[in-house]
């Protein structure tokens, strides 16, 4: 049997009052679970993954675009330069054909200037040294209405081998002089290779850069 004011017997809490005077209740989120409350807002990553995914696909189109209009702008140069190519060859296959373009013909001892050549005994100078040497005596005379320069340097021999001697300056006693020829006027003279040979035909050119004149040597 209880007795009352027992310091050992425990009291109950009363039905008003808190059984942890200390102790706050946990808060509950307002509205959360309960019926008529808003759904949350769709996560913001669903969104990117998604935009994501049509960026890479236009990427991917975009470089697919350069790379087709790439391929046919390389086959378009590529027929041109070969058509240029293929023209270029017709071209040299037609001036093949044609032969080309022809160095002048040296005049046979007419034009502007007149030419002849004999064959001459060689008269030697005090500028000769011991070697052989063959003489040719040319006459070239002006039938033109300009000067015509001489020097023994526009003078070539040309032998019956086909080789070509130049001009030995001072060999000879009777060289052609270094004039010039009014019109009308002409000038005789020697002009001498080097070596024993026989002489073909002789090749004058006015100022080296003239037009060749040619002429058989009799």
């Amino acid at each position: 049997m209880t007795q009352p004011n027992d310091p050992n017997q425990q009291q109950l809490p009363s039905a008003n009052q808190q059984p942890y005077p200390n102790q706050q209740p946990y808060p509950q989120p307002s509205g959360y679970g309960f019926p008529g409350t808003p759904p949350p807002p769709p996560s913001k990553r669903g969104r990117f993954a998604k935009f994501a995914g049509f960026g890479c696909a236009g990427v991917l189109g975009l470089v697919v675009v350069i790379a087709a209009l790439s391929a046919s702008g390389g086959d378009s140069d590529d027929g041109g330069n070969t058509a240029a190519d293929s023209s270029a060859t017709a071209s040299a296959s037609a001036g093949a054909k044609e032969g080309g373009p022809k160095e002048k013909e040296p005049e046979q001892g007419g034009g502007t200037v007149k030419l002849t050549a004999e064959r001459a005994e060689f008269s030697k100078s005090i500028l000769a040294d011991g070697s052989d040497y063959t003489s040719v005596r040319v006459t070239v005379v002006n039938d033109g209405d300009d000067d015509v320069s001489v020097n023994p340097l526009y003078f070539t021999i040309t032998d019956t081998d086909g080789t070509k001697h130049t001009v030995e300056l001072g060999a000879d006693e009777q060289q052609i002089d270094t004039v010039d020829l009014a019109p009308g006027e002409n000038i005789s003279g020697t002009v001498t290779g080097k070596g024993t040979f026989t002489p073909k035909y002789v090749t004058y050119t006015d100022g080296l850069l003239g037009d060749p004149v040619r002429v058989d040597v009799s």
